[in-house]
């Protein structure tokens, strides 16, 4: 079953062509700067890349230029749009109503719409995406996975607010967690690597956006990120926990509006509010060149990580495994060394030389006195989404 994979963001479009069950991808690319007359577009396919800067002014535009790509008989794998079975699409919030994958319908995308003020950075493009989606492969069936459903076995101690029971029971306003795909993915790798071994993990998505896990017997029971995505650990562009007397000093204090202080909070804060920059990378190296506001920024976000692992370790009752994911987790030999420094007492002990040794496979990188297993497993939504989408249909 070919499954196209789909993850339309406010600026760009991700993709995948996998081949299902055998999780052979036959294609990817991006297309960046959605919006702009020198958007960015990469596909690769048998190892080659091929790039191209041209104007892609919507979503529309972007998803008719993948189409076109994978028919193309130089960069393509199908000769037919109706050869593509399914296409499975990342939704960020699902609110209380998803805890399963679906096949979209249009009730399911009116819910999609109902959700837009929880998530306005992502459920809008993610629905757009679906939506244009359905007008080019007409054959295929359209699926949506949403991120904050592998939390739904959340308990309610860890989801409820102490606001009036009122704004849970008819405006459901609770946390939801988010990142749930990634979540899901890189946990059961854990579990099926280390065995009986791994009731109790940690698992630790860094990437633009950040958030973190406790995750008991393969199920979730906690995630950093709450009623929408911005609080929890400092990310590339969002602030992340923050005091609610902020906002309120913000907006009475300093005369903002309610538009002006979401976007500072979402765009302007976390890492690029701290040093001016939202790449890491960029971070780490004027860090290294004496930057104090970067050295800072860098601390600030790995004292973050280092509170909520002890958090979750203690509503765990234990720990077995950490694991750090995505673009951060991944590839930040630094951040995973901040975080897990002076953890001696959780048993959590950094093995420095295996950490610094990169690679793209799962790997351990703990001493050989650490009671606790650190893993670094790369995360791969886009099989995640393919996998659900064949197991709905199949």
């Amino acid at each position: 079953m070919n499954i196209l994979v789909l993850n339309a963001g406010s600026s760009s479009l991700k993709y995948q062509l996998i081949d299902m069950p055998s999780e052979a991808v036959k294609c990817a690319g991006v297309i960046e700067r959605i919006g702009m007359y020198d958007a960015i577009f990469t596909h690769e396919k048998d190892t080659k890349k091929y790039n191209e800067v041209l104007p892609i002014l919507n979503h529309e535009v972007g998803l008719k230029k993948i189409a076109n790509t994978l028919l193309n008989s130089k960069t393509g794998v199908i000769s037919s749009v109706d050869e593509i079975e399914a296409v499975g699409h990342r939704v960020v919030h699902g609110g209380s109503k998803f805890s399963n994958t679906v096949i979209v319908t249009k009730e399911i995308k009116d819910n999609i719409r109902d959700l837009f003020d929880l998530a306005p950075l992502h459920n809008p493009a993610n629905l757009r995406g679906i939506e244009i989606a359905e007008t080019i492969f007409t054959s295929a069936k359209q699926i949506a996975i949403f991120d904050t459903a592998f939390h739904q076995t959340i308990p309610r101690e860890a989801y409820q607010y102490a606001i009036p029971n009122l704004y849970l029971e008819e405006h459901k306003i609770r946390a939801y967690g988010f990142h749930g795909t990634s979540h899901k993915y890189v946990s059961e790798k854990a579990i099926e690597y280390l065995g009986i071994k791994s009731k109790k993990i940690i698992t630790i998505h860094l990437g633009n956006g950040c958030s973190m896990s406790a995750i008991k017997e393969g199920k979730s029971i906690d995630n950093s990120l709450g009623f929408g995505p911005m609080n929890g650990l400092i990310m590339g562009t969002r602030s992340g926990d923050i005091d609610q007397s902020v906002i309120f000093f913000l907006m009475k204090k300093l005369n903002k509006s309610i538009e002006e202080v979401n976007n500072i909070l979402q765009k302007e804060s976390g890492m690029k509010g701290l040093t001016g920059f939202s790449d890491l990378r960029e971070i780490g190296d004027a860090a290294n060149k004496g930057d104090e506001d970067c050295k800072n920024a860098l601390q600030l976000a790995a004292y973050r990580i280092k509170k909520y692992i002890g958090s979750y370790a203690t509503i765990l009752n234990g720990l077995d495994a950490i694991i750090f994911t995505a673009g951060i987790g991944e590839n930040s030999s630094l951040m995973r060394e901040m975080a897990c420094e002076n953890l001696n007492f959780l048993g959590i002990d950094l093995d420095n030389q295996k950490n610094t040794v990169h690679s793209k496979e799962l790997r351990e990188i703990q001493s050989k006195e650490s009671k606790i297993k650190i893993l670094v497993i790369p995360t791969n939504e886009e099989i995640e989404i393919a996998k659900q989408s064949y197991f709905l249909l199949t």
